[in-house]
């Protein structure tokens, strides 16, 4: 029914609420999005229990090594999410096992990238609320275009070429991860990005070659030139304020600009487009500075979050521990492929008139 001075006094309200439901995926509820006061009685109630991140830790100058990490990291940031950050190098010290995992009070533990945005924007923490819905738009079309098109070009740099696997990929979490775990997640990490690249491209049997790295860097070349043409001179993609599309986008260029790789052609291309190269270069100076002051491909053996840490007297005992642990992992290795087999015997006794006798008792 019309209002008394002749207007809709929903008029200009739809739109609003379109937009709250397409970024935040509340279609459930979508009228508790933008109930008036909520907000406030929210960020009282995070305040008092904030939420908990846990992700891989940094270096060569970036917040995280891991693209879903840094994906994560930076809509924290651009969102203003109060998050207490654990960067850890053990993912089965998340609550979820795998990293990134955010601890949260009232769903649990949420492992991947798109549901942590999702909780976050549900708790009122959106970077994407001033886009228009043709903002909406494109900010879905482009993060499909990274998925589809760099994303599997970068798993195969960082994971799939042999030598920037051994001499920097496999070295680095070989490093970082304690042990005995260091000799056995690289290569199982290893083996989960090569299956996943496969159902990417939706080959089972798929193995690398240079045909397949031509295909890769086709399309991840092409990626990078529409990402560069769309962001012009502007500071962020839509404007001076990053939005969900920007922390994907970072996080996907970040590791490419700033780890130092032997097989680097993708890393030569984004070189070639400065806009793209400064882009990155201005969200890690604004939102993560202390991380960008480290010098880019420096082996950096900073202590870890405190609870990632062991205590110095209990040191001794932790190394025995794991010495332990790896001697009987590998045992029962043995044992369970067939490698080592136990048998047990009767015991024999010396007087075979013994032997005789005993036999003629159990009868």
């Amino acid at each position: 029914m019309p209002h008394s001075d002749g207007k809709d006094p929903y008029h200009g309200k739809v739109f609003l609420l379109h937009t709250q439901v397409l970024f935040t995926g509340e279609q459930n509820s979508p009228l508790t999005a933008v109930l008036p006061g909520e907000k406030s009685l929210k960020s009282l109630s995070n305040m008092a229990a904030p939420l908990e991140l846990f992700c891989w830790k940094g270096d060569y100058g970036l917040p995280s090594v891991d693209v879903d990490c840094l994906a994560v990291l930076a809509y924290a940031k651009f969102a203003g999410a109060p998050l207490k950050v654990h960067k850890i190098t053990n993912p089965w010290r998340s609550p979820t096992g795998t990293l990134p995992a955010l601890k949260t009070r009232e769903e649990g533990s949420i492992s991947q990238p798109s549901k942590i945005i999702i909780h976050l924007r549900k708790q009122k923490y959106n970077a994407d609320y001033d886009l228009s819905a043709k903002e909406g738009a494109d900010t879905l079309a482009f993060v499909s275009l990274l998925e589809e098109k760099l994303l599997p070009a970068l798993i195969y740099t960082l994971w799939i070429d042999s030598k920037n696997y051994v001499d920097v990929t496999r070295c680095w979490y070989a490093e970082n991860i304690s042990f005995p775990l260091n000799f056995l997640l690289p290569n199982r990490m290893h083996c989960q990005q090569l299956e996943k690249l496969r159902l990417m491209r939706g080959d089972p049997v798929l193995e690398p070659g240079e045909q397949l790295e031509k295909e890769l860097c086709r399309d991840a070349f092409e990626c990078m030139t529409l990402l560069s043409q769309r962001l012009g001179s502007q500071k962020f993609f839509f404007g001076d304020s990053p939005s969900s599309l920007d922390a994907y986008v970072f996080a996907h260029l970040a590791p490419l600009l700033k780890i130092k790789l032997p097989n680097g052609k993708l890393q030569q291309h984004l070189n070639s487009l400065n806009n793209l190269q400064q882009y990155c270069t201005n969200i890690l100076a604004l939102y993560f500075p202390s991380d960008a002051r480290e010098t880019p491909g420096r082996k950096i053996h900073a202590q870890p979050d405190s609870s990632d840490l062991d205590n110095e007297p209990h040191k001794r005992r932790n190394q025995i521990l794991s010495v332990l642990f790896a001697v009987g992992a590998m045992l029962g290795y043995a044992i369970l492929t067939g490698i080592v087999t136990i048998k047990r015997e009767r015991p024999q006794l010396k007087n075979s008139g013994h032997d005789d006798g005993d036999e003629e008792d159990e009868d």
